[in-house]
């Protein structure tokens, strides 16, 4: 008896006549028992393996077989556009058998707002940003809108649980626990996570019942097919996309707004059917473009991350990646969106651009032919979440008791583990500031708090990441997306053009107090900019890429134009030794420590050793400049003395721009903030294989040109 036969008859009867599935794949079948015993489950199986039906199909079935009613299931995506794609898919599921699902997020009309309050569906897709304006809303009884839930699924999870959006969503889910009077089923799904049976604990918190972990079957790389190329520039992997593979359909992944709109244009320009989407082109803009894209042959799409999660854009032929990603568990997500069809393989070319870039993804590409995926650690020590969060409750509750308050979030793991002391000081420091008052034992918001937090309705308080300054950039009424300030303060002659979208438009006006750029067509070539950090890379990368260096193998992945430039490369880079995992090198004007212990290992010995040397010591992913030339012997005290101490002590540098980076940091005091920010910054592990190593000294002649 297959475990398909346990769900409701109803469920069965609809999964084989009206979607005309014969059997469910082996895995979505082994979860079913799971699902319907009320475990807490991470089920994970590639791109487009079907882990939504997975998780959705039993819970359906418990909703029809206990008879659930009301709003009794969330379903929650980290980004408006993969809700939009699947409510038409869990409509369909629940409208077979007779149950409702509806969409809630920032782009829903207050009309549909308004329909789902009157009438709560079954089923809820939404963001957790979403949730708790649901729970801060005078327009929402949310008492009686969660006091039926039973379950959620957290899609995509790992794009959650790395960041401070897991620990808001947590929060809410336990505020939303304690309306339900139960524990809530949590389901989380997702295609790439090193470490999920740590992650299952991380979502159930404190709940009770049985956790498990749904492990995909065995993939082995050979069964995909890699390809490393090297063409040097921009303009160059244009040319090389334009002529390879025509006639199919390509997904191109490129790790930057602006570099994805010159790629757009210079594609254009070649007479390829070209589409453009990222984070900062409007809503409308992107759809059209992935729509456009999902029905077409023979085109392209250039893509940031947005790309990278389960966004439905049809069956494509190639997945092509302009330089590296920065972890193996984006390299998966992407590569996954290739091989859906009947015999197809998955599939990635990487076209790199430059030296640095080819050897990442050389990297990268053994990281991944060992199996390996990065774990996903939740960031530490989430304090100013936690002052956020006693804000949030301020106004769902319309104040709060001060020795209350703690109850709807303690199931949170970081909240539970942090000392009472600490927390206390958090809500002292929020009453000296004004961020909150106090009346008889009741927190509220106080004057400085709606200063800070109160503009929009509070909107600033609902989310957990920073939003840089944008404007708006208009044709006409039409919205094609957002720009940073800095796009028009840069000083240039002649009229300002503008690329949005992969197409040129020439500024016409600013509206500098509404922030709103007007535009026109132009035949021009466009710049635009945005913020955007580049991306630090971690120990494992670090040291795979020491390996390419340092090494000699040649990979049948690689192309012929790769191995000459990685030859080249390592030319250049005879002073290392893939033995020991330092060595240090001197130039006239500096010393150089390179560690490859990752941007979180060198940055945490960066401080220390400065102290030591009584000078300047600069960290990167890959190594430690000291400010000045530094003889063995002083380089050899420096580090004794670095060795000599715990690692625990070791701890970065914070500057201003990560103290402006981190939400809520005025909630708490300055040397709670620092804690904090050393905290996530760190890594001790990369720091404790560094100095557990020997070294070898290189003198200026062996210096690498860098």
């Amino acid at each position: 008896m297959s475990n398909f036969d346990q769900l409701h008859p109803a469920l069965q009867h609809h999964v084989v006549n009206s979607l005309g599935w014969r059997e469910l794949r082996p895995f979505q079948d082994a979860v079913i028992p799971s699902i319907l015993g009320g475990e807490h489950l991470i089920i994970l199986a590639p791109t487009a393996g079907g882990k939504t039906e997975a998780a959705f199909f039993p819970v359906l079935s418990r909703m029809l077989s206990e008879s659930w009613s009301g709003l009794s299931l969330l379903y929650i995506c980290p980004i408006k556009a993969l809700l939009n794609n699947l409510d038409t898919r869990l409509q369909r599921y629940c409208t077979l058998v007779g149950r409702r699902s509806a969409l809630w997020h920032g782009d829903v009309t207050s009309t549909e707002r308004r329909h789902v309050l009157r009438e709560p569906p079954d089923c809820l897709l939404t963001t957790p940003e979403s949730l708790e304006v649901m729970l801060v809303s005078q327009n929402v009884d949310y008492r009686s809108l969660f006091g039926q839930l039973k379950a959620v699924v957290v899609d995509e999870i790992h794009a959650f649980a790395g960041d401070d959006r897991g620990w808001h969503l947590l929060s809410v889910l336990s505020r939303i626990n304690r309306l339900a009077g139960r524990d809530i089923q949590r389901i989380g799904l997702s295609a790439t996570v090193g470490n999920p049976e740590i992650l299952v604990d991380w979502l159930a918190g404190t709940s009770a019942g049985t956790r498990r972990v749904f492990l995909p079957p065995a993939a082995p790389a050979a069964e995909a097919e890699v390809t490393l190329d090297f063409v040097g520039s921009l303009s160059n992997a244009a040319l090389v996309i334009s002529r390879l593979h025509r006639g199919e359909k390509r997904l191109v992944f490129i790790d930057s707004r602006a570099r994805a709109e010159q790629l757009g244009a210079a594609l254009r320009q070649l007479d390829v059917t070209t589409f453009v989407t990222h984070s900062s082109l409007s809503q409308d803009q992107r759809r059209q473009a992935e729509d456009a894209f999902a029905n077409r042959d023979d085109c392209v799409i250039v893509a940031t991350s947005v790309l990278e999660l389960g966004v439905d854009v049809g069956n494509l032929d190639r997945v092509i990646q302009i330089d590296s990603p920065s972890t193996v568990s984006s390299f998966l997500q992407r590569m996954g969106r290739t091989g859906r069809r009947s015999g197809a393989l998955r599939n990635c070319l990487f076209l790199a651009t430059k030296d640095e870039a080819l050897v990442q993804a050389a990297g990268l590409i053994n990281l991944w032919a060992e199996g390996y995926v990065e774990p996903i650690h939740p960031p530490a020590e989430p304090y100013h979440v936690l002052a956020q969060q006693l804000m949030a409750l301020s106004l769902q509750e319309s104040g709060i008791g001060r020795h209350t308050w703690l109850e709807w979030i303690r199931a949170v793991p970081a909240f539970g583990q942090m000392p009472a002391d600490q927390i206390e000081k958090v809500v002292q420091w929020m009453l000296e500031r004004g961020l909150l008052w106090e009346d008889q034992g009741i927190l509220g918001i106080g004057q400085q708090g709606e200063d800070t937090f109160g503009r929009r309705n509070f909107m600033e308080l609902f989310s957990v990441f920073m939003s840089p300054p944008l404007f708006a950039v208009l044709h006409g009424r039409q919205e094609l997306g957002f720009v940073d300030e800095k796009t028009f303060l840069s000083k240039q002659e002649g009229p300002r053009v503008l690329l949005l979208g992969g197409r040129a438009w020439q500024v016409t006006h600013i509206d500098w107090q509404r922030k709103v750029a007007h535009v026109e067509e132009s035949a021009g070539q466009g710049r635009s900019q945005w913020i955007g950090a580049e991306p630090s890379l971690g120990f494992r990368l670090c040291q795979a890429i020491k390996q390419i260096l340092a090494g000699d193998a040649v990979q049948e992945c690689w192309s012929q134009r790769a191995r000459e430039q990685l030859a080249e490369i390592r030319g250049h880079c005879a002073w290392l030794t893939s033995e020991g995992s330092t060595v240090v090198a001197s130039r006239e004007s500096e010393t150089l420590w390179w560690t490859f212990a990752g941007q979180g290992g060198n940055a945490s010995l960066a401080p220390a050793l400065a102290t030591a040397c009584r000078g300047r010591a600069t960290p990167d992913s890959f190594v430690i400049r000291f400010g000045q030339r530094l003889s063995h012997s002083d380089v050899e005290r420096a580090i004794a003395e670095v060795r000599s101490k715990d690692p625990a002590e070791l701890l970065p540098e914070v500057d201003e721009e990560a103290i402006d980076g981190l939400k809520f940091a005025e909630c708490l005091p300055a040397e709670l903030t620092l804690h904090v920010l050393q905290q996530r910054l760190c890594d001790r592990a990369a720091v404790e294989h560094v100095v557990g190593k020997t070294i070898r000294y290189c003198g200026p002649e062996s210096q690498p040109n860098s």
